[in-house]
């Protein structure tokens, strides 16, 4: 099974690409079998991984960063992949 990890945050108001530059940092324990990092407007990065794994396995995910670059917890969500064209 192939399950996908999303990881989003938003920047303090200018400092988009300070978030961006954090974000490609950041080394996981383990390799995915895909990331891919995606930038948006309102200085938002998100960050999606996909890993070979059950849907409830313990995997590892990139944390928050520091409270003064981000204006809100990271939001978070787990995906089960079921169909890919």
């Amino acid at each position: 099974m192939t399950v996908a990890l999303m990881w989003e945050a938003r920047a303090v108001a200018g400092r988009g690409d300070e978030l961006l530059a954090w974000v490609r940092e950041q080394r996981l324990p383990a390799e995915p079998l895909r990331r891919e990092v995606l930038r948006a407007p309102q200085d938002r990065v998100l960050v999606l991984t996909w890993w070979d794994a059950e849907y409830d396995a313990e995997l590892p995910e990139l944390p928050e960063p520091d409270g003064e670059l981000v204006m809100r917890a990271v939001h978070r969500w787990r995906f089960e992949s079921v169909a890919a064209d």
